[in-house]
């Protein structure tokens, strides 16, 4: 009974102990006077800057050290492939990979997995390239897949697809949530704005769920799941992930009809080309990591060591950073769909925050205490948060009199090409009165249609002026060369001209002097 007792205790101290890190922010105080405060006999009172005090509830912490420890002892722990001994350290000396040894990895593989992973000299250079040159890079992924590789288990399995999918994540985002190529594709799993959509992936001005891990796997799940249906094999899913269903198809009708990858490959976009050897290479490399001895460079944060609550009112990282002393990075790695580091609280919606274990005791504890603190620091507050806007699916856009592709652009915040891509623009010509289909990001726009006039602030000169009829040929620089004292924009203010191209032979202009 004593050894178990003591065992309970470390575990508790252990525990409080990574919870209680200081900050510059919080100095948790212990109380002396609480008994009148509180009647609960399990409970340490700390007492924070500002007048806020946690409970601390000793037995819910003894539960979750035991916990911890069960999961730890489990078999479940051992079966996560990056949980890492103390004694491990990164090695990053290159052994020779011999062409006979590559092709009997590459056999049991593909005897392994349901995938056509053939030997090919494609295929092999782009491993060896990665083993000589990215050695380093597959350590960091390591370190990150610890914390995201159950997870995505947990999701394939549940959708039936084959474990090995978790890779795909790393060709398409190195594992960064946050991830945004080019073209505008974001999260995890590289998710399209209207694609993310079509997978209720939804964006607003404080969060991008395409972003969020759990909702992206489960849409990039759904996704794979409807392609596999499509195409009845995991080689062409994967590369109508990458290039989009029709691409595949016109390879396949042009390559005679062939449905295996390595067949349609040199008909495939580019990009697709090299994305499948890619997967494949990443593939065996986490695969054969021990062999090629490449480890995790430290030790992160594992998956069951997290947990999620649902807020009940808006909280900034910032808050929780002082009231939990949770480091801000942490908290942007744990919830990366918050893009302004703020969890907003709509009605309606199920907004969570994801914290280490026993960050989540203390919160649960302590709850009306931190929403209060909250209230008080937002009372303080000079300049309002930003308010929370929905972004819509689509609008349709009106073109007006002195509108231009990157006016439009602007007014959305989004750029001219993804305006041209939308809408299938060739140049950068726009007519009046053109409906433009535009997805827009910029918060609280407008986004009526109605035509608007500019008023001018500028008040018309009085006094004697004299009138110039337009020539053909004329502009507004050439007609102000005739004239002394006279510029361009005196031209437009006194005529009320806001576009060159009102400027038609026969107006009559008015020149003051």
């Amino acid at each position: 009974m004593k050894k178990k007792l003591l065992y309970i205790i470390f575990l508790v101290l252990t525990q409080v102990g990574f919870s209680q890190s200081k900050t510059d922010t919080i100095k948790p105080q212990k109380l002396e006077d609480t008994k009148e405060l509180f009647s609960e006999t399990d409970t340490v009172l700390f007492k924070v800057v500002d007048s806020l005090t946690f409970k601390i509830y000793k037995k819910a912490k003894q539960i979750d050290s035991l916990w911890l420890a069960e999961l730890v002892k489990s078999p479940l722990y051992d079966t996560i492939p990056y949980v890492l001994e103390d004694d491990e350290v990164l090695v990053t000396d290159l052994e020779e990979l011999p062409t006979s040894l590559l092709k009997e990895r590459l056999k049991i593989l593909d005897s392994k997995t349901p995938f056509h992973i053939e030997y090919n000299p494609h295929l092999e250079q782009i491993i060896k390239t990665y083993l000589k040159r990215r050695k380093s890079a597959f350590s960091n992924l390591m370190e990150r897949a610890r914390y995201f590789f159950p997870m995505f288990e947990e999701q394939l399995d549940k959708y039936n697809i084959p474990l090995e999918i978790k890779y795909l994540a790393i060709v398409e985002s190195a594992l960064k949530p946050r991830a945004r190529s080019r073209v505008g594709a974001t999260g995890l799993w590289q998710f399209m704005y209207q694609t993310g959509k079509q997978f209720n992936l939804n964006v607003s001005s404080y969060v991008d769920e395409r972003s969020d891990p759990y909702r992206s796997t489960e849409a990039a799940c759904k996704y794979l799941s409807n392609l596999y249906k499509i195409f009845g094999d995991w080689d062409l899913a994967l590369a109508a992930y990458n290039s989009g269903p029709g691409n595949v198809t016109k390879a396949i009708r042009r390559s005679g009809g062939s449905t295996n990858y390595w067949n349609i490959r040199h008909y495939l976009p580019r990009e697709t080309a090299g994305y499948v050897p890619s997967f494949y290479a990443t593939l065996y490399i986490f695969e054969y990591a021990n062999e090629h001895k490449i480890k995790a460079k430290k030790s992160a944060l594992p998956y069951f060591k997290t947990d999620t609550v649902q807020i009940k009112r808006q909280l900034t990282f910032e808050q929780i950073n002082k009231t939990l002393n949770v480091d801000i990075a942490l908290l942007q790695f744990l919830n990366p769909q918050y893009k302004l580091d703020i969890i907003p609280y709509v009605k309606g919606k199920n907004y969570t925050l994801t914290l280490p274990i026993e960050a989540i005791g203390t919160f649960l504890s302590n709850e009306k205490n931190i929403y209060a603190y909250v209230d008080k620091q937002e009372a303080k507050r000079e300049k309002p948060l930003p308010k929370y806007f929905e972004m819509n699916s689509r609008i349709r856009y009106k073109v007006r009199r002195g509108d231009y592709l990157g006016k439009i652009a602007y007014k959305f915040g989004v750029t001219v090409s993804k305006i041209k891509r939308w809408n299938n623009l060739k140049s950068n010509n726009l007519r009046i009165g053109q409906r433009l289909t535009i997805y827009p990001r910029r918060l609280n726009v407008s986004v009526s249609t109605k035509k608007t006039k500019k008023k001018s602030t500028k008040k018309k000169p009085k006094g004697k002026y004299r009138i110039y009829t337009v020539k053909s040929g004329d502009s507004l620089w050439a007609i102000a060369q005739k004239f002394s004292n006279v510029s361009v924009q005196n031209i437009k203010d006194w005529n009320g001209i806001w576009n060159v191209k009102d400027l038609k032979p026969g107006i009559k202009l008015k020149i003051y002097y």
